[in-house]
């Protein structure tokens, strides 16, 4: 600890004695052993001006749990020659952030020693909590670092916005996470290799904690416990290094493992599946599949994205509603994160699978492109070309178009596609959901476009 630096309090404070939770004890101490986040431990970011260029830079952090928010303010608290205090949103209210301030202003004035002041979850604080933050901010008696989970542009006031500088933590990898309990393993502050592991049960671990470092942590532990305790309950204990293996893993976190490999084949199963099961209207399917994937750790946004797909893909007008139900997911899940998330997921898979299917879409671009790839192009009709430049009419240019708004029912009898193509017939309706009418709809205007009859016949 830095000379003459008032200790941290809260969840900060005493962290490395023997008892700390592993992830306590294996807390980055240092930027460079910060997992991820490689654009904020870059020469001259925020981070490195505040921890090593000494620079007073109110920091608001934002991201996941389990991606290095507190990490950051405990790197902070050892290395700036500054005072460190923390407050919790949980627990504080107005009296403390005030006191906290006011604490800080008096030891500026005194010594000329500047606070850091740490704000966990900042979210949680009212608006009139986060109103008592200003003038320590804005006077720079206090360099704020807050963290928070949430939006910050729903969850914190606009003035504390405009004064902080926003820094995006993103989710930890796979292979982030399986770093940070490889050196757990080894580490003497962490198991010390006391313990050792399977892959197997070293990738189902990496998947339950789905990129949160501080949960992968507590697993491990937990399991490391559970390996403990069966070796010395069994002739194992006369051997060698306890091991976890997959039942251990399962039993010390009480989750099955998943068998499930995002690169191999039971990622593309699966989700095959879920598809599917929704394309059949299977609601039970299709949730249970959901439910597989986001237990073993699927990334939510790939399966929101895999939604918006489908909703054109298979569902398309028949329930034009579907695609604005799965954009919404997927907008809510990048903002919300997991778990919340789940709930819209499930909400969107149910709306999915039971809305009327359609791939008329599908089979119209599909059948356009066809075209397209096989060369029957053909020249733009001269009443369709561009008619807002000097000499095209010269040139016969949008002479003899038909403006849609003049006409009966807006619609112009007119020819719209290449000669080439002139009695292609990409779009079929069908009579699903809302489609019907669609169907309907398109029947006739198609028959007044093309100046036809009923029987298809040329009415010209």
């Amino acid at each position: 600890m830095d000379a003459g630096r008032t200790p941290a309090g809260g969840s900060l404070a005493d962290s490395d004695h023997g008892a700390a939770p592993l992830a306590v004890r294996m807390r980055p101490r240092t930027l460079d052993e910060l997992v991820g986040q490689e654009q904020l431990r870059a020469p001259g970011s925020p981070l490195r001006q505040l921890i090593e260029g000494d620079q007073s830079l109110s920091l608001l952090l934002w991201g996941p749990p389990g991606t290095g928010k507190t990490t950051i303010a405990s790197i902070v608290s050892r290395h700036t020659d500054r005072r460190f205090v923390e407050v919790s949103a949980v627990s504080a209210g107005v009296k403390e952030v005030r006191a906290a301030i006011d604490g800080a202003r008096a030891e500026l004035v005194a010594t000329g020693k500047e606070t850091v002041l740490f704000v966990d979850e900042v979210h949680r604080f009212s608006k009139a909590q986060q109103d008592a933050l200003l003038p320590g901010v804005e006077n720079r008696w206090v360099t704020l670092v807050a963290a928070t989970t949430e939006n910050p542009f729903f969850s914190v006031i606009s003035p504390l916005l405009s004064r902080s500088l926003l820094l995006r933590l993103e989710s930890l990898t796979d292979d982030d996470i399986r770093g940070v309990l490889q050196r757990a393993l080894t580490e003497e502050r962490g198991l010390g290799g006391s313990v050792t592991i399977t892959d197997e049960a070293l990738d189902h671990l990496v998947r339950l904690a789905g990129g949160d470092a501080r949960r992968s942590l507590t697993y491990l532990e937990a399991a490391a416990g559970a390996a403990r305790s069966r070796a010395a309950s069994t002739e194992e204990a006369s051997a060698a290094i306890p091991v976890i293996d997959v039942a251990t893993a399962e039993t010390a976190v009480d989750q099955a493992a998943v068998r499930y490999d995002r690169q191999g084949d039971q990622h593309y199963d699966v989700v095959s599946a879920f598809i599917k099961s929704i394309r059949g209207s299977d609601v039970d399917a299709a949730l249970h599949y959901l439910a597989r994937m986001l237990e073993a750790g699927e990334d939510p946004r790939f399966i929101a994205r895999r939604l918006m797909i489908l909703a054109s893909e298979d569902i398309g007008l028949a329930d034009s509603t579907a695609l604005q139900t799965a954009v919404a997911a997927a907008q809510t899940v990048q903002l919300i994160g997991l778990p919340e998330g789940q709930l819209t997921l499930a909400h969107a898979t149910i709306a999915l699978a039971v809305a009327p299917k359609s791939n008329a879409v599908t089979t119209a671009i599909g059948a356009a492109l066809a075209d397209v790839k096989a060369g029957r192009i053909g020249t733009v009709p001269a009443h369709l070309r561009d008619a807002h430049y000097s000499g095209a009419k010269k040139l016969g240019h949008g002479t003899a178009y038909k403006y849609a708004h003049d006409e009966p029912f807006g619609i112009a009898e007119q020819q719209y596609l290449p000669d080439v193509v002139a009695d292609a017939d990409y779009y079929h309706p069908t009579t699903h959901g809302a489609e019907a009418g669609v169907k309907e709809r398109w029947e006739r205007v198609r028959r007044i476009v093309r100046g036809t009859t009923g029987d298809g016949r040329s009415s010209r």
